[in-house]
């Protein structure tokens, strides 16, 4: 879940690092919730998903719709436009992740069709693990299903989704991701998860951090999973954060770990109104986890009262070939953008670019294994290329069924629209053009002294503004409770007439970078792929792993069903995961196309077992074995 309409503004920071106060007070006595073990275990998946009523969950009520069509001419960077080639054979396995159909029918077809996927991915052992909103699959790492699909709402112990057709109702939860540590030899995985009113899905304000970890070095084992309360109102042992309205949010939330500790972060909301409190850093020993502890504490973090400026997708990093940090008595970094509304006062223009990132380190963090922890948190910034919010993304034509039925006055007497609508809508939808993220920080990882980010970005290339990437290598260091940071290097993805979205990187053991991204634009339909950072070869060059085959036709991008403008969804995070010399990729892309003709032939919306009725979204896993050129 994210907040669905940002306003960007310019954000400088003194580059001089500032130490901020140690743990903070209200953090004592917080635990984690211990609410028991679960299994892989998967329910057989629902018949054809034709079109029912309740299919879509209940709606944010933060959610402002709209989204950003172009930045003016001035903030987006000139960028040299990438050539885009096919993957070659460093590309050693790939293969079809989760979809939007597996997605829909999990769990006896008790699920809500959702956009946008996210993306989680880690693996490790022999093993990979993918989660999408709302479902995870563990594969072996040559693409064989060792598990059937497994909804969320079942994973972490709750009631399904919806109980099909009217209800009950069962939580929403949102935003998985996950990591394997090499080091604990377990597995992590991440969501929020929003409590509502059973009987009619309406949001109730509680709402927590749910977090597995498991019992061994293998997926397919049991996992301990545990609840950490975040509405931060003052019930169920949460600081009471003064939001307005009552409850705040635990949005966005992401994972990482060092020698130590496992970190979580949010970015906090007030749940019911609009506004922005400030993203929280949650600390727990790796320890404690590691070895099932019932009795598990939390150190908490607000950026809005415990640094110089409240922070927004602070994305703490993971070191998965080693490496971590141990010095300082071990510390974990973290990094921010700095052109969002969350992260500055309100703009007088909806655009903004900046040419720094925010750095973030937590010092002594091998006290989270003693019984009061004592940690000190540091922020500076670096300087980098500008980088500007992103336009949307449009894309290569092609069939799009859905908004083709919405339009369509033949089929079926007056019109295929009779399938979806009461009462007849506006015939005037087109093909949508998806989010290209909002300039926050994507998937942090360190690396022997250095931290490898990358933020979506408007650019200026061939004469159009679009949306590409950018990367950026950081050193930080933390010296007498300072930290400073500098940046070795940086650099942009950019396609002419296309775009570039939703980066993540991932380094090899031997320090060669690869960043997870969607192709996609007026040549290319929504397309996995991944770009080689510093190599010899050709640095810039958008290598397409699955090439896409027809348009994203989700319900988000329809005036009819989601109201105007639309904000078609998209994402909203690729992943990478590490082992060895080999960089496994995962990212979004449209794997199907199917006429209008076919999408109505029942069962409608299914094209033949391709989609179902409101989307088609899709993932790619890839393994990429890395070799050659230069290390970074």
């Amino acid at each position: 879940m994210r907040r669905a309409k940002f306003i960007a503004a310019a954000l400088t920071l003194s580059g001089v690092g500032l130490a901020v106060s140690a743990t903070p007070a209200h953090a004592a006595g917080r635990q984690l919730i211990s609410a028991g073990r679960a299994s892989l275990v998967a329910a057989a998946p629902g018949p054809d998903v034709t079109i029912s009523a309740n299919e879509f969950a209940p709606s944010d009520p933060r959610d402002e719709g709209g989204g950003t069509e172009a930045p003016p001419s001035g903030a987006a960077p000139e960028a040299r436009g990438s050539r885009v080639r096919p993957a070659g054979a460093e590309v050693k396995t790939s293969f079809e992740g989760l979809n939007l159909r597996q997605q829909r029918t999990a769990n006896g077809g008790n699920q809500f069709t959702v956009e946008p996927p996210d993306q989680g991915l880690c693996v490790g052992n022999g093993f990979v693990l993918e989660s999408v909103n709302d479902v995870l699959r563990v594969f072996s790492t040559a693409g064989a299903p060792l598990t059937g699909v497994v909804d969320l709402n079942t994973f972490y112990k709750y009631p399904a989704a919806i109980v099909r057709p009217a209800g009950p109702f069962g939580p929403v939860v949102t935003d998985p991701s996950c990591t394997f540590d090499a080091g604990a030899q377990r597995w992590f995985h991440l969501v929020l998860t929003l409590d509502v009113n059973p009987a009619n899905g309406a949001f109730l304000g509680p709402n927590h951090l749910d977090l597995a970890v498991s019992t061994t070095a293998s997926p397919l084992d049991p996992w301990n999973i545990y609840r950490l309360p975040v509405q931060d109102d003052g019930t169920q042992g949460t600081p009471n954060h003064g939001c307005a309205g009552g409850p705040c949010l635990g949005d966005f939330p992401h994972i990482g770990t060092d020698a130590f500790g496992v970190y979580l972060t949010t970015n906090e909301y007030p749940f019911f109104v609009p506004g922005f409190h400030g993203a929280q850093i949650y600390a727990i020993s790796k320890a404690a986890l590691a070895a099932g502890q019932s009795n598990v504490g939390v150190t908490q973090f607000d950026t809005a009262t415990d640094a110089p400026t409240k922070g927004f997708t602070i994305w703490p990093a993971s070191a998965p070939t080693g490496g971590n940090d141990t010095h300082r008595g071990g510390t974990e970094f973290f990094l921010s953008g700095l052109v969002s509304d969350q992260s500055a006062p309100p703009p007088e223009t909806p655009f903004g670019s900046s040419n720094r990132v925010a750095v973030w380190a937590l010092t002594n963090t091998s006290s989270l294994s003693s019984a009061s922890p004592s940690l000190q948190l540091s922020t500076t910034t670096s300087e980098v290329g500008t980088y500007a919010v992103p336009p949307k993304a449009d894309q290569k034509a092609g069939d799009f069924p859905l908004g083709q039925c919405i339009n369509d006055t033949t089929l079926f007497g007056a019109g295929c629209w009779q399938l979806l609508f009461a009462a007849e809508p506006a015939h005037d939808e087109v093909i949508s053009k998806p989010d290209a993220s909002d300039g926050r920080m994507n998937q942090v990882t360190y690396f022997k002294g250095k931290l490898y980010g990358a933020i979506g970005t408007a650019v200026r290339v061939g004469g159009e503004v679009r949306a590409g990437a950018e990367w950026f290598v950081i050193r930080p260091q933390v010296d007498d409770r300072k930290l400073e940071a500098e940046t070795d290097k940086s650099g942009y993805v950019a396609v002419a007439g296309n775009n570039v979205t939703y980066p993540a990187i991932g380094v090899s053991g031997s320090g060669k970078a690869v960043m997870a991204v969607t192709l996609i634009g007026k040549d290319h339909f929504p397309s996995a792929a991944y770009v080689r950072l510093g190599s010899e070869d050709d640095s810039s060059a958008v290598n397409v792993i699955a090439a896409g085959l027809g348009p994203d036709d989700g319900f988000t991008g329809y005036k009819a069903l989601v109201g105007d403008p639309p904000r078609t969804r998209w994402g909203d995070y690729g992943a990478t995961a590490v082992v060895g010399d080999t960089v496994w990729v995962a990212s979004e892309y449209i794997a199907q196309t199917c006429t209008l003709a076919q999408w109505a032939t029942p069962p409608v919306g299914s094209c033949g077992g391709t989609r179902v009725a409101f989307g088609n979204w899709s993932t790619r896993v890839s393994a990429i074995q890395l070799q050659g050129g230069r290390s970074d």
